[in-house]
């Protein structure tokens, strides 16, 4: 049955029409599209390209270029709109150009951390440049912890690992602190409320010891559409923040 023909018969019952305040049809429109940045490596653009990857949203284009510039970003953009890209590119990217650069992503739950890790596995096998890529939370065996603190590029984890199992034991994850160029906060809009103000001294204390030693990491947050969204990435990470909203999806 079409999708129209749903909506219409959803339409002509009361108990869901009595719930309804407006009723409205968005036209689809079409996508604004961009090509990669020249600084890009190529490897990573043609394995892209191979998975079908041809251009940018204008709103990854965006991201990308701030990104480039130094500045921390905040993508608000709809649901499967590409924003695991605005992170993930200039991710690899550093890596490819330098081995010793380091990111860590935070997800609010092992489950999303489990679901990012499968997409950006695809990518670093795809590149087989050697780029180590781990989830670091409660079910990591202890035999896999000391390869992480050594040779993790990419730590995956959530802000409760961070605040238990990393942070207190920084003196073991010196490569990661001495090199840790990206931060990544995915599902920002999570972290309000008492939850949000935890969040936000974790990652106060992730900076002091980054400054410790010798890193400044730049912060890349994505959210879902909220009234405020670079209003409170600064409230939780306590730097300043570029608003990218121009969905090209």
């Amino acid at each position: 049955m079409p999708v129209e023909q749903i909506l219409n018969e959803l339409r002509k019952y009361n108990k869901v029409s009595s719930c309804l305040t407006a009723w409205k049809y968005l036209p689809a429109k079409p996508a604004v599209y961009e090509e990669f940045p020249e600084w890009i490596e190529d490897k990573l653009i043609r394995i892209l390209k191979e998975k079908s990857i041809t251009k940018l949203y204008s709103h990854q284009a965006s991201a990308l270029e701030l990104i480039k510039k130094g500045k921390n970003v905040i993508v608000v953009t709809p649901t499967a709109s590409g924003k695991t890209l605005c992170y993930n590119l200039p991710v690899l990217d550093s890596i490819l150009k330098d081995e010793k650069n380091r990111a860590i992503y935070l997800f609010p739950t092992k489950a999303l951390s489990q679901d990012q890790l499968t997409e950006l596995y695809q990518l670093v096998m795809a590149l087989d440049e050697g780029i180590k890529t781990y989830t670091y939370d409660g079910d990591t065996p202890s035999s896999a912890r000391q390869a992480i603190r050594k040779q993790g590029h990419i730590v995956i984890t959530n802000p409760d690992m961070l605040h238990l199992g990393i942070l207190p034991h920084h003196t073991k994850w010196l490569e990661l602190f001495r090199n840790l160029k990206y931060v990544v906060v995915d599902e920002i809009h999570i972290y309000r409320g008492v939850f949000g103000s935890h969040v936000a001294n974790v990652l106060r204390r992730l900076k002091r010891i980054c400054k410790f030693y010798g890193s400044n990491p730049q912060f890349i947050c994505c959210s879902a559409t909220i009234a405020n969204p670079r209003e409170l990435s600064q409230k939780i990470v306590g730097e300043e923040f570029v608003l990218v909203d121009n969905n090209g999806a």
